[in-house]
């Protein structure tokens, strides 16, 4: 397959990376690519790490919101406020 690159600056990085590499152009242009895909790949699986972490925080957070109302938060509440719901 042939790749028909016809901007200027991207031959010079090529050629660059080529010459860093010690290698050819096409096998520095590949290994670029390689690392620059495996590069994105972590960010999305590390993306979906932190979606998991927060998705548990929050289900834990609503699990303890539903154990405070089942009476221990709102009675402390309660010992907070006279009849008329001004502080004590």
């Amino acid at each position: 397959m042939a790749l028909n690159i016809k901007n200027e600056r991207v031959h010079q990085l090529a050629r660059e990376a080529a010459a860093l590499r010690g290698t050819s152009q096409t096998s520095a242009l590949e290994a670029a690519l390689e690392e620059y895909l495996e590069r994105h790949a972590a960010g999305r699986r590390s993306e979906d790490e932190r979606w998991e972490r927060v998705t548990a925080l929050v289900d834990q957070i609503r699990i303890d919101l539903q154990d405070a109302g089942s009476g221990s938060l709102s009675e402390e509440l309660t010992d907070l406020y006279d009849d008329d719901g001004l502080p004590r």
